[in-house]
This record gives structure tokens, C-alpha cells and sequence, in this order.
């Protein structure tokens, strides 16, 4: 995971907060963060933008996914001087937040690792794992990191053998035992709330493991697999795959409902801690306050919080 702070303009510095929606699949990649020598998302957006800017870049993320975990929401910001801004127009009667766009999309697929890109069929079109879905001038006070009120992800699974698909295997987590649903919500319910995680983190030295779980719950979709949702206004490192891998103990009976809880109290990791695979987890969507003044506010809270507590977000 990435350490880096997020660039805060100079009140006097002129800059233009620039807001990039990303997708991505990552199954080809060693996560977000940049690692020498590895392929990262973060590395190749980054890659492309300083193929157009001209200069080095670092890019704010909401949530630094870990190696195979996926994204829908995913959401960065980065800073620009105006003249940058306007000049990726170059000099045509379109706007910069589309020709950024459609700009950052060819230069990102040009960084993909090897064979990441599938072609299709037709027109010998790239199939990438990286989307560029949205870029637009932030507001006022917007920071990616720090502005979010929650992060959302999903988890699903397929635990009967007739709704185990092969074309979704990557997707998908196959679990050998039918699982059962209202045990998951049992266990799942009392971990809901402002609680140390401990339990399910892998602890940093000086940060907190204290979080709200806003959402945690089981539901079987109507092709028979089970999707878990999780929320929370910021994960620890391993929290999700922790959590849902706790769950699965109570799903399949091997623990009773009770021993969520009673493992969050403990706030103790031990050889009972299994992390859930990576594959399955996907982040959904990031919440921002829809006032400016707000996402101002809740930057300034979350900043001098996470500065107090030396915290990852």
C-alpha cells in the first residue's frame, strides 16, 4: 500500500483539482499502489497521464485496493495548472474533461501489462482492464482520500455445484459447501456499528484499526449466488477478505453465529483469521457529501484524524 499524502493546492497556487472515475479488472495487477518492478493500476493511469502531461504525476485514490481485488467506483483526483487543463483540447472546440477522457483511455491502454488487453472479434478492438469512466472538475474542497463518507464493496459467492459458472470463475468465489444465509446475517449483525477491528486487520504501527461498519449482509441474488455487501467510512489492510472469511466459518457451521463477536471483543488475530480470496471482491462505489462546503468540512475532519492517529484510509 501506497504512503503518500495527497497534494493540497497552495491557496495562491492557481491549481485545478481534476476528478477521474476509474473501472478495472485486477486480476492482472499487483494491486493499486505503485511496487518497482510490478504491474499496479496506479502505475499504469499514472503512466498514461505523464505521457499527456509531459511531467511526473501521483494520483489520490479513495481506496487502494490489494492484488486481484476489482473495481466499478473507483475514484482519484489529480491537480493541473490551468494552462495544462485547456491545452488538452489542443486547440479544437471540445471539452478538456472529454478529451481527457478519451486521451487518458489510449495512453493507460498503452501501459498495460502484457497480454492484459483482450482483443474481440470485431474491428480487432481492445478490450481493456482499465476504464477511464468519468473525468470532470472537482469541487471546491474535494479531496478523493479524504472527502469520501464511505467506501461500498461486494463479495460473491457460488455455493451450490448447478450455479457455478465457468465464465464468471474469475469473478466469483466457488465454495465447496452450500452456505447458509441467515447464519452469515447472524454472524455478520453485531460487527455493524463504531468498532476495532483489530480482529480483522493487519495492523500498521501507530494506525487505528477503529472503524464504522455501516452495512454487512448476505443476500442471494436470483441466479443462486450469494453477494455480501460491505460498507464502511474507510477499511484497514485485509479488513473485507477478513470479514467475509470469518463469515464463511459461520456459513458453513463450522462456528456458531456468535463467534464474530465475540473474535471483534477479543480484538486478537490468530490461526482462525483466514482471509478470503481476492478475486471476488469488488469495489462498488464511494459516497461524497453532494455540498462543497461539506465535502470541505469532511476532508479537513478526515485529514487531521487520520494526521492524529497516523491512519490508512
Amino acid at each position: 500500500m501506497n504512503e503518500q499524502m495527497p497534494v493540497i493546492p497552495s491557496v495562491d497556487g492557481g491549481h485545478l483539482r481534476v476528478r477521474i472515475d476509474l473501472a478495472y479488472d485486477g486480476g492482472p495487477f499487483s494491486g493499486w499502489a505503485v511496487q518497482p518492478g510490478l504491474p499496479t493500476v496506479q502505475g499504469t493511469v499514472e503512466s498514461g497521464l505523464e505521457l499527456l502531461l509531459r511531467r511526473r504525476v501521483r494520483l489520490t485514490v479513495a481506496g487502494r485496493t490489494d492484488a486481484g481485488v476489482h473495481a466499478r467506483g473507483q475514484v482519484t483526483h489529480i491537480d493541473l495548472e490551468p494552462g495544462e487543463w485547456f491545452a488538452l483540447s489542443r486547440g479544437r472546440d471540445i471539452d478538456p474533461a472529454l478529451a481527457l477522457k478519451r486521451r487518458l483511455q489510449a495512453t493507460v491502454n498503452r501501459y498495460l501489462p502484457p497480454g492484459a488487453a483482450a482483443r474481440t472479434a470485431y474491428a480487432s478492438n481492445p478490450a481493456s482492464p482499465v476504464v477511464v469512466r468519468a473525468v470532470r472538475l472537482a469541487p471546491a474542497g474535494f479531496d478523493a482520500r479524504f472527502s469520501a463518507l464511505w467506501r461500498r464493496y461486494s463479495y460473491r459467492i457460488a455455493d451450490r455445484p448447478d450455479d457455478q459458472d465457468p465464465l464468471r470463475r474469475s469473478t466469483v468465489l466457488w465454495h465447496s459447501e452450500e452456505l447458509d444465509e441467515g447464519l452469515l446475517n447472524q454472524g455478520a449483525r453485531p460487527l455493524l456499528g463504531l468498532q476495532d477491528f483489530r480482529a480483522f486487520c493487519k495492523p500498521r504501527v501507530g494506525a487505528t484499526t477503529v472503524r464504522e461498519l455501516q452495512r454487512f449482509e448476505f443476500e442471494r441474488e436470483p441466479d443462486g449466488v450469494l453477494r455480501a455487501t460491505i460498507q464502511a467510512d474507510a477499511f484497514c489492510h485485509n479488513m473485507v477478505r477478513a470479514l467475509i472469511g470469518g463469515a464463511l466459518r459461520v456459513g458453513s457451521g463450522e462456528e456458531p453465529p456468535e463467534w464474530m463477536g465475540e473474535r471483534l471483543r477479543s480484538r486478537q488475530k490468530d490461526s482462525r483469521s483466514v482471509l478470503a480470496p481476492a478475486h471476488p471482491l469488488v469495489l462498488e462505489e464511494v459516497r461524497y457529501p453532494d455540498d462543497a462546503a461539506e465535502l470541505a468540512l469532511r476532508a479537513e475532519l478526515t485529514r487531521a484524524k487520520r494526521d492524529h492517529i497516523g491512519d490508512d484510509a
